[in-house]
């Protein structure tokens, strides 16, 4: 019996190739360092001072760590599922987390382009 964790992930199906749970884990890695930069541009908007009201700086400094952090969640989710899915040989599963992240940057960007003139 495998006691890795988590348990749904290893307990079933056979082990893959070690080169595909490795680009896995640098898959998750890349969305954890997305994570990161969500959060210190949210630290970022909060202390910079821009011509913005403060309560529309508040709610996109709140908005970007707040994305930073169900990046984070989601993140891991992903790396579990994946994993689980190449050890049963089961298709990849699909996430559409991306193109929200985008569109929260995309916003922010906006509203920060905004708040420099």
């Amino acid at each position: 019996m495998d006691k890795r964790w988590p348990a749904f992930v290893y307990r079933e199906g056979e082990e893959p190739d070690y080169r595909f749970s490795f680009a896995n884990e640098r898959t998750f890695l890349a969305w954890i360092r997305t994570a990161l930069a969500l959060l210190a541009a949210g630290v970022a908007v909060d202390v910079i001072d821009l011509t913005l009201q403060d309560s529309v700086q508040h709610a996109l400094a709140v908005l970007l760590v707040a994305s930073g952090l169900l990046t984070a969640l989601v993140s891991w989710a992903r790396w579990a599922l994946a994993e689980r899915a190449m050890r049963r040989g089961a298709p990849l599963p699909s996430f559409g987390v991306a193109t929200l992240i985008g569109l929260v940057v995309a916003v922010a960007a906006v509203i920060v382009l905004a708040g420099l003139r």
